[in-house]
């Protein structure tokens, strides 16, 4: 991976303090997605990364919850010329769909996604999502019988250890901050 490719996109993260709350700090995606060269840069370098990664695969699923899973994930999945499909929250999509929930440090939430046939015999499953919906996503999907080859995330906050929480599922982050 290019150095000079991932500072353009670390560049463009912009640290935020005190967001949401005292304490905090915020890595802000937003001035990447200002930056059209900045974001290709970033839809680039995961689309190599998948690419090396996985010969196979179907889907891309994006976590949808917060948003980042549609921004990134849509014009991945395009890029690599197969399907999107979401993982949203409960209530905002159509017909049967199967839900879980879990527990915030600030309430409940309960991800879903469509059930039915595009799930089944599908070859591989590949999750985009936030770190802080992770588990819950994969534990979903698993019960929707998919397949998941590996969770990707732009920024993975390392003492959160988001990663650790997945089960031996593969783990792969673009950008790493302690």
């Amino acid at each position: 991976m290019s150095d000079e490719r991932l500072s353009r996109v670390r560049d463009r993260v912009r640290p935020f303090p005190d967001f949401p709350e005292p304490g905090v700090l915020f890595r802000d995606i937003s001035p990447l997605l200002k930056d059209p060269v900045a974001f290709r840069t970033l839809i680039d370098l995961l689309e190599d990364h998948v690419r090396a990664s996985f010969p196979k695969i179907d889907f891309i699923v994006g976590e949808c919850l917060d948003s980042r899973g549609f921004l990134i994930g849509t014009p991945l999945a395009q890029r690599l010329g197969i399907g999107f499909v979401p993982v949203r929250k409960k209530g905002k999509l159509p017909g049967a769909t199967e839900c879980i929930s879990y527990s915030l440090e600030y309430g409940k939430a309960r991800p879903g996604s469509s059930r039915g046939s595009h799930w089944r015999g599908q070859g591989g499953m590949f999750l985009l999502p936030s770190t802080g919906t992770m588990g819950a996503a994969c534990e979903l999907l698993k019960r929707l019988k998919a397949e998941i080859l590996e969770c990707l995330v732009i920024i993975e906050l390392k003492a959160l250890k988001g990663s650790e929480k997945l089960n031996s599922i593969p783990f792969y982050s673009l950008l790493q901050y302690d």
